[in-house]
């Protein structure tokens, strides 16, 4: 079969289409015929070793899929040959391995599809779609000013609705581009900024009159991360989910006073401490019963065949994407 992989860490030129074996399943394991595959930053971080973790070469990234099952394993028996699924190969504890043909993973890591949701669709609600609802709940924003920074790409664009679903007194986006900015706005946002403009955290406050947010959810990186804590109203939070959060973010003594004696706080979010196969289908479910009627609208991004994984790269790196890219096999 065919799959994407590299050999050595670099641009999005060191991947590379390679025919490897088929894998066969395991017990308690299925296989997957690859219908989708989602393209994530921090898979492009990965192959530029700039990752938490760095995987060992040649590698094949990939870590959510959506498919059809081909066959199963022994001891499978909630699960049958035909089924569409998604399947989160990190709740399995894996690495990558999704941009290939096909797949063969753990049961208990996959989910059956609604028959309305495609398969682009169902890669869009697994690393970004859980994402967004448990950075919500572990951090609700019932009443307050939220801050949205990537508003327009796959976790930001599911946060501003989310965020307007559950109750924010007002939710402000921040993208790259008017662009960007006007569909998270259609997308329930009350007002957006660009913060490309040296002005943006003067329109912040101008749009919390003054108060500034009171939660900020932020993956952007750079020098936004300290721009967003001086932001911050009394008691605010600052929730830091993305792995480009931390790359330039150096608090100086100014920015503890701030945290200090304005009783703000910095937060970290990393998704996989909040998952669990058993929780999986409950929450995936909670994720489709809001898409399928169209309650939670799925950007769709930009799709590449596998064979162009390189060029999916480059587009994600450009940050002139928006929505959800997939990989189709």
């Amino acid at each position: 079969m065919k799959a994407i992989q590299y050999s050595r860490f670099g641009g999005p030129d060191v991947l590379e289409i390679v025919e490897i074996a088929a894998p066969s399943p395991g017990p308690d394991e299925v296989l997957i015929r690859v219908g989708a595959v989602g393209v994530n930053f921090f898979e492009v971080m990965m192959r530029q070793d700039r990752y938490a973790v760095t995987p060992p070469l040649p590698f094949i990234p990939g870590v959510e899929i959506a498919g059809t099952i081909t066959a199963l394993g022994d001891g499978v028996a909630s699960l049958s040959v035909g089924d569409r699924v998604a399947a989160a190969l990190y709740v399995a504890g894996v690495q990558g391995g999704g941009y290939a043909e096909q797949v063969a993973i753990r049961a208990d890591a996959v989910v059956r599809l609604p028959d309305e949701t495609s398969f682009a669709g169902a890669t869009a609600l697994q690393v970004q779609g859980l994402t967004a609802l448990h950075l919500l709940r572990s951090h609700p924003a019932a009443g307050k000013n939220v801050l949205i920074s990537a508003a327009a790409g796959g976790v930001g664009s599911l946060l501003v609705q989310l965020a307007r679903r559950g109750g924010a007194r007002r939710v402000i986006a921040m993208a790259s581009s008017a662009e960007k900015l006007a569909l998270a706005q259609e997308l329930g946002a009350d007002a957006g900024v660009d913060y490309t403009q040296p002005d943006w955290p003067a329109q912040v406050c101008a749009l919390t009159e003054g108060a500034g947010p009171d939660l900020i959810f932020d993956a952007s990186g750079g020098d936004i991360p300290a721009q967003c804590l001086t932001l911050l109203a009394p008691f605010g939070r600052l929730v830091l989910y993305g792995p480009l959060s931390l790359a330039d973010f150096r608090p100086d003594a100014e920015a503890l006073k701030t945290l200090i004696f304005g009783n703000r706080t910095i937060a970290g979010f990393s998704l996989l401490p909040h998952l669990a196969p058993e929780r999986l289908a409950s929450e995936l479910g909670e994720l489709f019963k809001l898409a399928i009627p169209g309650e939670l609208r799925l950007l769709p991004g930009a799709s590449f065949p596998l064979a162009q994984a390189s060029a999916a790269h480059a587009a994600l790196e450009s940050r002139r994407t928006a929505g959800k890219l997939v990989l189709l096999p």
